[in-house]
């Protein structure tokens, strides 16, 4: 099994970093979320869509939050990504955590496990995360350090 890990130094509290990742209006900001529905409990949903239209959500990312401390934590396992041009794609986990460093804060996210040798679409959705995560940090850095 393999999964994508990503870690960045971002000049922010880590605090700042969850609530990132768990208010609607910042991760419109940040990741161009367009709607989402996120309920911050163990047990909660945690469902983010991109690519809204009259015919509906294009991308879809959902799980149930299985850990969420505000200032350090949020696991959300059952994570499947849904999507118009792919069968669906799960269940992984999306593991994003933080601490304090003397200039800010560490973040790490993990996401996986990905199967090896299943399908296509699989090898297809790990390369683009693989690709994607640290791409989209750098965003998310960005924002929390010039535009929060």
């Amino acid at each position: 099994m393999r999964t994508v890990t990503c870690d960045i130094e971002i000049d922010t509290t880590k605090e700042q970093i969850i609530h990132s990742f768990t208010n609607a209006e910042m991760l419109k900001g940040w990741w161009g979320v367009e709607k989402s529905c996120i309920d911050l409990k163990p047990g909660g949903i945690y469902a983010l869509a991109w690519g809204l239209s009259e015919a509906g959500m294009r991308y879809i990312s959902t799980g149930i939050i299985k850990d969420y401390e505000k200032e350090s934590i949020l696991h959300i396992g059952d994570y499947m990504y849904l999507s118009t041009e792919r069968p669906f794609l799960g269940p992984l986990s999306l593991i994003i955590e933080t601490t304090a460093t003397a200039n800010g804060a560490s973040l790490h996210l993990q996401q996986g496990p990905y199967p090896k040798d299943v399908s296509e679409d699989w090898e297809w959705y790990y390369n683009v995360v693989s690709e994607a995560w640290p791409k989209v940090l750098l965003e998310l850095k960005n924002y929390l350090e010039n535009e929060v």
